[in-house]
């Protein structure tokens, strides 16, 4: 691929995951817009809505779980952890206004056999650390704290819906028998 393609398409993706991540619902005209594209640009890249969902989704699991190695190198386990868990949170209720955008059960199954490994192996590693480090009760098993989680992907979106999230990933966190170092688990609301 040309760079200058390699680029819009760059362009492309980051502007449909800026309008994701606001809860638009936007059209395929407006992420052209917003990546300063022409309509047949973005369509060569991406012939179909749902072919340009399932690559913006992808790609937000891409860069949540390919950091877990870096952060756990930098900081300490339990701080990455919820960090981590709350960037999967964001994660998971953008996913549900993209699986509006998603016209079938055929390509939301896609975003699931393409995205599922790596979530549950990015946080079978922070686990293990946290287990190691002694913040959480040890033996977790990954699917469960992954269905436990399902619930912060239903919480609306903006500055409440954030603020909700917080606090039921507390409680989410306490269920694991986490031991923050700090008595507000760890967390610093703005």
């Amino acid at each position: 691929m040309r760079s200058d393609a390699r680029a819009n398409r760059t362009r492309i993706l980051e502007a449909a995951m800026e309008a994701y991540a606001d809860g638009d619902s936007p059209s395929l005209g407006s992420i052209a817009r917003r990546a300063r594209v022409g309509k047949g640009t973005l369509y060569r890249h991406f012939p179909s809505r749902e072919s340009l969902v399932l690559q913006v989704y992808a790609c937000e699991i891409w860069q949540l779980t390919s950091c877990v190695p870096d952060l756990l190198a930098s900081r300490p386990p339990f701080e990455v952890l919820r960090e981590w868990l709350t960037r999967l949170a964001r994660c998971g209720a953008s996913r549900a206004g993209l699986a509006d955008a998603l016209d079938g059960a055929t390509a939301q199954a896609a975003v699931v056999a393409e995205t599922y490994g790596p979530v549950v192996d990015a946080l079978a590693v922070l686990l293990r650390a946290n287990e190691e480090a002694g913040t959480v009760v040890s033996g977790l098993d990954v699917d469960d704290v992954l269905l436990l989680l399902g619930c912060l992907w239903r919480v609306g979106p903006g500055a409440e819906g954030r603020d909700r999230a917080d606090r039921m990933l507390d409680v989410v966190l306490r269920g694991l028998g986490v031991q923050p170092a700090t008595a507000d688990c760890g967390h610093t609301r703005p």
